[in-house]
């Protein structure tokens, strides 16, 4: 809370007007001190953004190079994220050389994890988009290797997820990998992938499958992540993300004859 503006605004106003002086100088003061607290919420926004950008980029680096040299699917992947956030200029050239810092041999990822996330301040949704962009860069050539895998596991432990966590984002996204490959199409393959994509089983009955997708919509919805600190930019990404949910529901739902 910013009390200069208010204390300075007291004062001077109290020696030229006594005390009316004084409360129009206290109301001066709270004006300006409201103006200073918004300049500074705006820079620590852009700031908490922009260490966001670079974080994502940099950790992506760090997993493409993993399984030994970086892929073109990694390049294009990195590309294509950038064309989604609509990053040019010196944003992208911030987010390129992040890329490169991330492939670099002596990159400290533990320390760049911890910094992430307490200026995320432990918001899960927003860890979680972190680390779902991370895994869509270890899948992009449709492989694990196990240093990916070991890398996913530091990252997912740093920010605050088990292994479990880990293992069900990553057997979600490898159906979403595939089910993407097949189209969505209405085949056996297709109906597998859309129950693993929403983490159910066809055990469950269609209560538990409606609940189930309740919940990933929720924690999915796009103006709640970006309502969480998610940033603006990543709004498309989380829009992409509910629309796969709601395909495989779809497939789902239309496999058992739900309503």
């Amino acid at each position: 809370m910013r009390i200069w503006g208010k204390f300075f605004g007291f004062g001077i106003g109290f020696m030229f007007g006594r005390l009316g002086g004084a409360i129009f100088g206290l109301w001066l003061g709270h004006m300006y001190d409201r103006h200073q607290s918004q300049k500074a919420g705006l820079s620590g926004s852009a700031k908490r953004q922009a260490l966001f950008f670079n974080t994502t980029f940099a950790v992506m680096g760090h997993v493409a190079k993993a399984s030994g040299h970086v892929t073109e699917n990694d390049i294009r992947m990195a590309s294509s994220l950038m064309d989604q956030l609509n990053l040019s200029g010196q944003a992208r050239a911030d987010a390129q050389a992040a890329f490169r810092e991330g492939k670099e041999s002596d990159f400290d990822l533990n320390a760049c994890l911890k910094t992430f996330r307490l200026i995320s301040m432990g918001r899960k949704e927003v860890l979680q988009m972190f680390l779902e962009i991370q895994i869509q860069t270890a899948l992009s050539d449709a492989q694990l290797d196990q240093k990916e895998r070991s890398i996913l596991a530091i990252v997912a432990k740093e920010l605050g997820f088990s292994q479990k966590q880990l293992d069900d984002l990553l057997t979600r996204w490898q159906a979403e990998f595939n089910f993407h490959r097949s189209g969505g199409a209405g085949n056996q393959t297709s109906i597998k992938d859309a129950y693993d994509l929403l983490g159910i089983s066809e055990s469950m009955s269609d209560q538990e499958v409606k609940r189930a997708y309740r919940k990933l919509m929720n924690e999915h919805h796009p103006d709640k992540l970006v309502a969480k600190g998610l940033p603006a930019e990543m709004m498309e990404l989380a829009k992409k993300k509910a629309q796969d949910i709601q395909a495989a529901y779809d497939r789902v739902k239309g496999d058992r004859g739900m309503r």
